[in-house]
């Protein structure tokens, strides 16, 4: 029974499969062999070790590498970022580089130009003084007329026949005065007579009676004389408004507005109901008025001379001296009024022209300094001036702004060494190097710029 069964393990039929897979013709071995399970797990093994490790070294291997990487990356960068700021201290630590200019004393006299206009020394609004029509007018604009000559005639009819019924006023009231008279000598004769007559002749009450009709005709005769002077008064008055028929110009001057023409009403006066007739001015000399500004007020001296040019005339300038001001700075646009006469025989000033005046003004004590030295604050205008290799900023007063210069009436002297578009980082105090004074290079730092 146990041969049979061997002999079946050992000797499968005929066809079957191996029992093994790449099994040789051999004598035969036996299925439960421990020797040949072993060496299959051993081989198994191995191969799958070798390929896990393959694995592990490459990772291994990506991972080395990209930790140098980071590694010397980490490294650059930490050394750039320890050189920038090495760099930036010594850069703060280090004096800022500045331009300066030299401040120097302003010249004797300072020009201010300013805008102006001209006016006409003296300008007059020509109104009829009389009702009427005009008859016929003599001149036009543009015109030069004289003291006194006649511009235009006026017709009065109102005026006339006014003129007319007072002289018979005034002949009635003379005729009047005749018959008092005549009343006043009888009155006085028969006074006279009854107070001179012997008593018991005529009665006190008579006498009386008589007195009282002598001094009642003396008083009518004043009154009859008081009579004709009125009436002389009112045909005076008219004789003297007769006179306004003819509009005459108050002064040499030249007309510069017409608005009437033959035929007009014209109504005495000069209210807004009214017509003006003409306007006239008087151009010799001319007016030139200017708004100074407050800072430059106290500079305007009456007989300061200016300069007067305007366009049309070329390059003509017109001179003339400062005559009047307002004394007075006008609180709203902080200005002085300032009024200069200038000759004008030939009358290329005419008025209301927009002129450029310019003002000499004196300028002792006064500095001069580069506009892109000003710096303004609001705790008010300073400058930064170099002392010592050390920034110091003083507060001063401008006296006047030319544009690329400017006037300090304080703050700085003459031989200061003002900055030049001061960096904002560079405080009261700050130490600066000097690179340039008035535009030129200077030695810095043991070299010499070029």
């Amino acid at each position: 029974m146990s041969h049979d069964s061997k002999a079946t393990r050992a000797d499968p039929p005929a066809g079957a499969p191996s029992s093994a897979p790449g099994r040789r013709d051999g004598p035969p071995r036996e299925a439960g062999d421990p020797r040949r399970h072993a060496a299959g797990r051993f081989a198994a093994f191995m191969r799958a070790a070798d390929t896990g490790t393959r694995t592990q070294v490459a990772a291994a291997m990506v991972l080395g590498v990209l930790l140098v990487a980071f590694i010397i990356v980490f490294s650059m960068r930490t050394f750039e970022a320890h050189k920038l700021a090495v760099e930036t201290a010594l850069a703060a630590a280090a004096p800022a580089e500045v331009d300066v200019a030299t401040v120097r004393p302003a010249a004797p006299t300072s020009p201010l130009a300013l805008p102006g206009e001209t006016a006409a020394w003296y300008e007059a609004t020509i109104y009829a003084r009389v009702d009427g029509y005009v008859s016929n007018w003599f001149v036009d604009i543009g015109d030069h007329v004289t003291a006194g000559q006649v511009l235009a005639l006026i017709d009065t009819p109102d005026l006339d026949a006014q003129l007319v019924a007072a002289r018979a006023e005034l002949r009635t009231a003379e005729a009047n005065v005749k018959v008092r008279e005549a009343q006043a000598d009888f009155a006085e004769t028969t006074y006279v007579r009854w107070r001179d007559s012997p008593k018991g002749v005529v009665s006190e009450q008579e006498t009386a009676d008589k007195k009282a009709g002598y001094e009642s005709a003396e008083a009518a005769l004043v009154a009859a004389q008081a009579d004709v002077k009125q009436a002389q008064g009112d045909v005076d008055k008219y004789l003297a408004f007769e006179q306004y028929k003819k509009v005459t110009a108050p002064f040499a001057g030249v007309i510069t507005q017409r608005r009437i023409d033959i035929g007009n009403l014209v109504t005495a006066g000069s209210t807004a109901a009214t017509t003006e007739l003409y306007r006239m001015t008087r151009n010799d000399p001319i007016r030139v008025f200017v708004d100074v500004p407050q800072s430059a007020a106290p500079s305007m001296k009456v007989g300061s001379p200016v300069s007067v040019v305007t366009s049309g005339t070329g390059s003509r300038v017109f001179s003339g001296t400062i005559t009047r001001t307002s004394d007075a700075v006008d609180p709203q646009s902080r200005t002085l009024k300032v009024e200069a006469d200038i000759p004008n025989k030939d009358g290329a000033l005419v008025p209301g022209l927009y002129v450029d005046a310019t003002f000499h003004l004196r300028t002792e004590g006064v500095s001069e300094v580069p506009a892109a030295a000003i710096m303004f604050h609001s705790q008010g205008t300073e400058v930064a001036v170099v002392e010592g290799g050390h920034v110091q900023f003083r507060t001063v007063t401008i006296a006047e702004d030319n544009g690329t210069t400017v006037n300090l009436a304080s703050g700085v002297l003459p031989g200061d060494q003002v900055v030049l578009n001061i960096n904002s980082q560079i405080a009261d105090g700050s130490m600066v190097d000097v690179v340039m004074v008035d535009g030129k290079l200077v030695a810095s730092n043991g070299k010499k710029g070029a």
